[in-house]
């Protein structure tokens, strides 16, 4: 027998299934809305809808934009030569807060995984190399996460991908925490991660 009505447990259930929510944090969180005024919760489900009828990943970096491209591609200020591939979209706004980068990114939207069944075929990895075939990059900056997945992600682009290519393909330089994600990093300890990056390969 449920213990909350119905749509109270279908509220939590359905909070649950996000990333980093577990059914504690779900619950609580199932009350706070509940708690809220109905404008509030309004609020917030039209944000939601608003957000999924509105918003798509652009056509040319996969980042988030509100037309077939995002403000960064259709921006004719970004230097067209540099190319920065990170995992998720959130790792741009970390890059961005930095100053330190003016080029344009590439987004896997995620990184290889075996255990989780991810492969270089479930990221925009294909995606990527024909951008570097048909547009003009003097340097790629990989920019993939400083753990086991990030590495390994890094790793396969720039000896299976971008190799063939010629281009100039570097990682960012040490400083960052081991282990950890783009997004937490500071902004100081970032930029100078993209200033003092290295050269991958040749």
């Amino acid at each position: 027998m449920s213990v909350y009505a119905k749509p109270v447990e279908v509220l939590i259930d359905e909070l649950g299934r996000l990333p980093g929510i577990g059914p504690k944090s779900a619950q609580r969180i199932a009350f706070h809305i509940l708690k809220s005024d109905r404008v509030d919760a309004r609020r917030l489900a039209d944000a939601l809808i608003s957000m999924k009828d509105n918003v798509s990943f652009c056509e040319r970096c996969f980042n988030v934009a509100e037309g077939p491209e995002c403000s960064i591609c259709t921006n004719p200020e970004r230097d067209q030569q540099l190319l920065c591939v990170v995992e998720e979209p959130k790792d741009i706004s970390a890059i961005e807060k930095t100053g330190a980068f003016s080029g344009l990114y590439h987004v896997l939207l995620g990184s290889i995984n075996p255990l989780e069944g991810i492969g270089p075929e479930q990221l925009k990895i294909k995606e990527l190399a024909h951008r570097v075939a048909g547009e003009d990059f003097t340097e790629v900056i990989l920019c993939t996460n400083p753990n086991l997945e990030g590495e390994t992600t890094a790793s396969f682009i720039a000896t299976k991908v971008l190799a063939p290519f010629g281009v100039k393909v570097s990682r960012l330089a040490s400083g960052l925490p081991v282990g950890g994600d783009l997004e937490y990093a500071d902004e100081l300890t970032l930029g100078r991660a993209l200033a003092g990056r290295n050269q991958v390969g040749n």
